[in-house]
């Protein structure tokens, strides 16, 4: 009963947002979009949060042992605590959400999260270089360059022989991070691969829905994404990322010839969406609870045995 309310007065304030007279100029960029589109869209983002899932799966299998239900409710519930908790608390679901239903310690899932979030950050950056407007073609190449011999780099210095423990009290703590991170970065054995599919999809998807919204070409929208996308994985953030994605997508934007102003409208527009679609996948994650594999900590809600 308690999260039905919590749902339904969310619901509601949400509601009461979108009858504010302000709001209504994003209805002109929503209106270009059939139904049909957004149904496609939002069966898309569910693809990517998949995609994630299964990373998690394979950066986790000796703890998860193969349930993908279970990997799918932590991504789901963290990705909507995202788009909820301002200045990026909501990360803070994925290691507590990794202890409570599969035994994670807190430092091995924080290092994980840490090493998903550098990977994620190497792919669209490698997407940004590539497709940024007006950039000469060396400093393209360079750029991909740079980030690609970045990311096979960090991994092995991380796993390189150090002597870090045996220095001051601080550097020895570092060296304890150090080498969990290192643990981190070996055990996915496709990570690259969930990384790069779930972000070529993504951004393909929200491309897609920006140039519509913009009445443009893809190729004209899809930099937009990309900048938001870049402005979203900042580390400070407010509340659902609101104004830095809009930002950096009205700012790449002009890059392509579009109007600042009608850059935001369609970004608030995309942005909303992706907002609604995070929220609604992670409340009806929220309804089902997956059973804990920490003793002393029985399952809840459906998984719970039936009282005698």
């Amino acid at each position: 009963m308690k999260r039905a309310i919590s749902i339904i007065v969310t619901l509601a304030l949400l509601a009461w947002l979108a009858s504010d007279s302000r709001w209504r100029m994003v209805g002109d960029a929503f209106d270009r979009v059939t139904l049909g589109t957004f149904a496609v869209a939002t069966i898309a983002f569910f693809v990517t949060y998949v995609l994630r899932a299964l990373r998690v799966c394979d950066e986790f299998r000796d703890e998860v042992h193969g349930r993908f239900g279970a990997c799918l409710r932590v991504i789901l519930i963290h990705n909507a605590m995202i788009n909820v908790v301002p200045f990026r608390g909501g990360e803070t679901a994925f290691p507590l959400l990794l202890r409570q239903v599969f035994g994670v310690p807190i430092m091995r899932a924080s290092a994980s999260l840490l090493w998903f979030r550098l990977q994620d950050a190497f792919v669209v950056g490698v997407l940004a270089l590539a497709v940024w407007p007006g950039l000469h073609p060396a400093i393209r190449v360079a750029g991909v360059a740079a980030l690609i011999a970045a990311a096979w780099y960090l991994p092995r210095w991380a796993r390189a022989p150090h002597d870090w423990a045996g220095r001051s009290r601080i550097v020895a703590k570092l060296g304890l991070l150090r080498d969990i991170f290192t643990e981190a970065t070996g055990r996915s054995r496709y990570g690259w691969w969930w990384t790069i599919a779930n972000w070529s999809l993504k951004l393909a998807v929200q491309g897609w829905l920006l140039a519509l919204m913009l009445g443009t070409s893809f190729t004209t929208a899809f930099p937009g994404v990309v900048g938001a996308e870049g402005a979203a994985i900042l580390p400070v953030q407010g509340v659902a990322g609101f104004g830095t994605y809009e930002a950096g997508a009205a700012a790449a934007l002009l890059t392509s010839g579009i109007a600042m102003k009608s850059g935001l409208q369609a970004a608030l527009a995309l942005h909303l969406f992706i907002f609604c679609s995070a929220i609604a996948t992670g409340a009806i994650a929220w309804l089902f609870p997956s059973k804990s594999t920490l003793p002393g900590n029985p399952a809840v809600g459906p998984a719970r045995k039936p009282s005698q």
